[in-house]
């Protein structure tokens, strides 16, 4: 079993900066890798930025040169830094860890005022 925690959400003004935190617990050891993703109101969840254990980074199309996801292995931590933050950016975010099965945290929410 693996826990994730995210912290680090909140409100921001356009063109603002968060970063997101998800420490995970448990058996870590079988987690190949570990992301971002979203939800906003009446859309579906989307992938924001993936990490995996060979340090091969994924971004969504709408947040790359934004957005940076980061690991420290040491700490089982896994980091979004946000940046130029923008109204579309408004969602729960949710950290995501890929092993044995897919485990996820319980959702942090960002909103971006304009």
């Amino acid at each position: 079993q693996v826990q994730l925690v995210e912290s680090g959400g909140g409100l921001v003004q356009a063109g603002g900066s968060l970063r997101l935190s998800c420490a995970a617990s448990g058996s870590m050891f079988r987690i190949s890798a570990m992301g971002w993703f979203r939800q906003a109101p009446g859309k579906q969840r989307e992938l924001v930025a993936a990490i995996t254990s060979g340090i091969r980074l994924n971004y969504a199309d709408s947040v790359k040169g934004r957005f940076t996801i980061s690991r420290d292995n040491a700490k089982n931590t896994v980091y979004l830094q946000m940046n130029s933050l923008k109204p579309e950016d408004t969602a729960v975010y949710y950290c995501n860890a890929v092993g044995e099965r897919v485990y996820w945290g319980q959702g942090t929410q960002v909103t971006v005022s304009s």
